[in-house]
């Protein structure tokens, strides 16, 4: 076998070092921009979102102690684990650097590869809860679009392309979007809550929360939901994979974890709590159900002019929300780029704005044909529905890769600057046996079609098919790529 080339990076060596940003032959590396405040903005908009309210509440009070579950279940051990992986390696491409340092290169791409390719499903799912919600600005003209398809499918693409034009320029340009969604995440459950309490106060609860009724029930519809809770805590490792664009990373990473950690389960809490004092159960809906809840409440009380400006809010937080997520996901094929497991194009930058440009026009085109892919031979509902168990399980298999990685770098000795997990290895190895035990309940779960899905075959054959396509290819371009680089001349 040849050597290979001896331009950065060096050799491909599995258990090597991965390469950072900063050690990248190109002068002109991504800057750091991110400060705290930054940060928790982030962790907010990507750790919220504002259809999982919805979702929740249409399940009824029992919703309440799931989320709680959840979090101690899923959002404590990944948050810890990130803090320690970010600690110890707080490079360019987090959980790409995490798995390739535990387990060698094929691991550390295919986790990164299966994490950018989650989010072509993530982002029409956003986007598509954002349009169901922007029909509220002006209902009297446009809720007769609820239920089109062609609405849905050109709102998501126009909103694909400015956030992936505000990205490209920059993000210290992008960030402004981010902040400005965090902050519209908080404004629309304060709304909610308060109307909430309000109602509760004229005409009582709409929804009976007797002791009976918070118990989580354990049939099969039941506990099918409870993955998308899950998948709701998700979040809190995207910000990881631009580590060498935070300043002081290891002091800002886990301070924002905790702040902003504390404001996602209240948010989510409070909110479904909100929803459920101001409307029953059966009139929540998926794509509409936090609006819904403020446009009968409002009427109810008699403040009309709330709902268009909750609706706005709404649809900001969500194109925050598709902001944040593709500026952190460009960064993984960005780095894959440099370490030639890619095309040299993504490990580029845009020569006046300093972005991965090519990586983030990737991901926003392949989105594109992700929400019009989605939309085939079902309703609207039913590809909201198949699009969110896409995104459940691609996305998860990262996961298997980030807790297996925690565990294992257990072995290795740390550094005094490192941040470890309180307890130390032994409550290391305990949250990284939970995450990954969690991890693989929820895309069990997910694979199975939900109850009032009219062609399950059909939603079931886009689970599985779409999600063994993405690992297909994945390990393809890992091999093309190995051969490729192998077989380059030595210098």
């Amino acid at each position: 076998m040849k050597k290979p080339p001896c331009n950065p990076p060096e050799n491909l060596n599995l258990a090597g070092p991965s390469i950072s940003v900063a050690e990248a032959t190109d002068p002109q590396r991504p800057r750091r921009v991110l400060a705290f405040r930054d940060l928790v903005f982030f962790y907010v908009v990507t750790g919220i979102s504002l259809r999982w309210i919805a979702t929740a509440a249409a399940a009824g009070p029992s919703a309440i102690a799931v989320w709680i579950g959840a979090w101690l279940v899923f959002y404590t051990p990944l948050a810890l684990s990130v803090i320690e992986l970010s600690s110890r390696y707080p490079n360019e491409g987090g959980l790409y650097v995490w798995s390739k340092h535990a387990f060698g290169d094929f691991a550390g791409f295919m986790s990164a590869w299966t994490y950018w390719a989650c989010n072509l499903p993530y982002f029409p799912t956003v986007l598509y809860f954002a349009a169901g919600n922007a029909l509220f600005i002006l209902p009297r003209t446009t809720m007769h679009l609820s239920s089109d398809a062609r609405y849905y499918i050109v709102f998501s693409v126009l909103a694909m392309a400015v956030v992936a034009i505000l990205n490209i320029i920059g993000l210290d340009v992008g960030t402004w979007l981010h902040n400005l969604g965090a902050l519209a995440m908080w404004v629309p459950v304060a709304i909610i809550v308060t109307l909430g309490l309000i109602a509760w106060h004229r005409f009582g609860a709409a929804t009976s929360f007797a002791p009976s009724a918070l118990v989580p029930s354990f049939r099969l519809k039941d506990v099918l939901f409870w993955s998308v809770l899950i998948f709701a805590f998700a979040g809190s490792e995207a910000a990881s994979f631009m580590g060498d664009e935070i300043q002081n990373p290891r002091r800002s990473i886990p301070l924002a974890l905790f702040t902003a950690g504390a404001t996602v389960v209240l948010c989510y809490i409070l909110g479904t709590v909100a929803v459920l004092l101001a409307l029953p159960q059966s009139e929540v809906s998926n794509l509409q159900g936090l609006m819904q809840a403020i446009s009968k409440t409002t009427q109810r009380i008699g403040y009309n002019g709330i709902i268009p400006f909750a609706a706005v809010l709404i649809v900001l937080s969500n194109l925050g929300a598709a902001g944040a997520f593709l500026a952190a996901v460009a960064r993984l094929p960005f780095v894959a780029g440099l370490d030639r497991f890619l095309p040299p194009i993504f490990g580029a930058l845009h020569p006046r704005w300093r972005t991965p440009w090519f990586a983030l026009l990737t991901q926003a085109a392949f989105g594109v044909v992700f929400i019009v892919l989605g939309q085939a031979g079902t309703s609207v509902k039913g590809a909201y529905d198949v699009l969110v168990s896409m995104s459940v399980i691609t996305y998860f298999i990262p996961f298997l890769y980030l807790f297996a990685a925690m565990f294992k770098l257990q072995r290795e000795p740390v550094g005094p600057d490192v941040i470890r997990v309180p307890g130390g290895k032994p409550v290391a190895l305990m949250m990284a046996s939970l995450g990954f035990c969690t991890t693989l309940l929820t895309i069990a779960l997910s694979l199975i079609p939900a109850a009032d899905e009219p062609n399950k075959v059909l939603a079931f054959v886009k689970i599985v098919g779409s999600t063994g396509i993405v690992l297909i290819i994945g390990v393809l371009l890992y091999r093309l790529r190995k051969k490729w680089v192998t077989a380059e001349p030595a210098m």
